[in-house]
């Protein structure tokens, strides 16, 4: 089946930062206890005024402008997102007046926790294939902290705002992927759209630490690949500890793995976007290389794609 390439991406956060020095003044914890337990130094927190719409916004605009593609020829836009400014109109919608976008086009959000862009990539495959445009624009937009009890010290030091976009099209390049699904909401979830994040921190450590290096393990399987020939691991940004225990099961170098949980803490859909567009920005991922994007997320998601 025919794969995607990504052309070109953009990412964007909110200007105040919040250090683990400031999380302290607020609940009963400290900069060693968090940087010791999730590797999180730093997290971007919106401000009032600031909205999904905004991030998701500029993370677009950057993402089209370094593809140097007429928008015209966008087909498709995907919003992944659990924090959008409406239950509904849907964010992706707004993006497409707010971009100035074609009207002949299909936009909608898409709800998959942590695994959104992960989801998001495989379903503009799909939407790709079938549609005449040219091009498909994916983002990830959150606004978790606002879903945050900052109370609550349990979930508030892990949070950050965020967004990430790319523009996609087919292509015959190598691409494989693996998706899954166990539709169990006490790993996390938001009861309703006032309600805060409610987080099982253990559950979700011991489910990363046995499920993903077996996603990863078959991806790479069915690419056709080795895990010596992935040049870049791109994991979900949730704990640097998961991160190195996975590094360790599949027997690569934390070298290869794109880790920047310590400025922007947890996006949630957002973060391997972001971090994908950190590592393209500063030379790491070059044109040919191999990349593994993973995640793993609410409503036990998980997903992981071999792109090249």
């Amino acid at each position: 089946m025919t794969g995607i390439k990504i052309l070109a991406t953009g990412a964007a956060v909110p200007k105040a930062l919040v250090t683990n020095e400031d999380l302290a003044q607020i609940v009963d914890t400290s900069d060693e206890w968090i940087s010791k337990r999730t590797g999180m130094k730093l997290r971007h927190h919106a401000k009032d005024g600031e909205t999904n719409l905004d991030l998701a916004s500029q993370a677009a605009r950057q993402a089209i402008d370094r593809a140097g593609i007429d928008k015209d020829e966008i087909g498709a836009v995907i919003v992944a997102t659990v924090t959008g400014d409406y239950v509904t109109p849907a964010t992706a919608c707004l993006v497409q007046k707010e971009l100035g976008l074609s009207n002949d086009i299909i936009a909608f959000d898409l709800s998959a926790g942590c695994s959104g862009f992960v989801f998001g990539l495989e379903t503009m495959r799909g939407l790709l294939a079938t549609r005449d445009h040219k091009y498909g624009l994916l983002i990830a937009s959150e606004l978790l902290t606002r879903r945050v009890d900052m109370t609550d010290r349990g979930t508030c030091v892990l949070f950050g705002d965020g967004a990430a976009a790319a523009v996609i099209e087919s292509s015959n390049d190598g691409y494989a992927s693996v998706m899954g699904v166990d539709g169990n909401p006490d790993m996390i979830k938001i009861k309703s759209p006032d309600g805060y994040i409610e987080m099982d921190g253990q559950g979700t450590y011991k489910f990363a630490v046995a499920t993903v290096p077996e996603l990863i393990e078959d991806a790479v399987k069915k690419s056709g690949k080795t895990f010596d020939e992935i040049h870049h691991y791109i994991l979900h940004q949730a704990n640097l500890r998961i991160i190195e225990s996975i590094a360790k099961k599949i027997g690569q170098p934390m070298e290869k793995f794109i880790v920047n949980i310590d400025k922007y803490g947890n996006t949630s859909a957002a973060s391997v976007g972001i971090a994908l567009n950190e590592a393209i920005e500063d030379g790491r991922i070059k044109e040919k290389d191999t990349t593994l994007i993973c995640a793993f997320g609410a409503g036990k998601t998980w997903g992981a794609i071999v792109l090249g």
